[in-house]
């Protein structure tokens, strides 16, 4: 039990170092440094919400398709994005206007 919560805590952990949410926080809180624990109380409720709800939508998933078939289809979704993100900069590369 302990050793799933410390994979997933970590992989999140890493995944979000330095993402577009951490620097939204950060700006809030320089932004109002008196109420820094308004800005945290914020964030943490924010991510808690989401990451609750995605949770909820995983185990449905799970309940409704094979773990084969989600794997698969994350497979295919993240090579998606990974091939649209190439093609944007490649273009974005070969073009002076973005």
């Amino acid at each position: 039990m302990w050793k799933l919560f410390l994979v997933v805590f970590w992989s999140v952990f890493l995944a979000e170092l330095g993402d577009k949410t951490q620097v939204a926080t950060f700006l809030f809180t320089a932004q109002n440094p008196v109420n820094r624990y308004l800005v945290f109380l914020g964030a943490f409720s924010a991510l808690a919400v989401s990451t609750f709800l995605v949770v909820l939508l995983g185990s449905k998933v799970a309940e409704l398709l094979p773990m084969k078939v989600i794997r698969i289809l994350s497979s295919l979704g993240f090579i998606a994005i990974g091939i649209f993100v190439l093609l944007r900069e490649l273009n974005a590369f070969r073009s002076p206007f973005p």
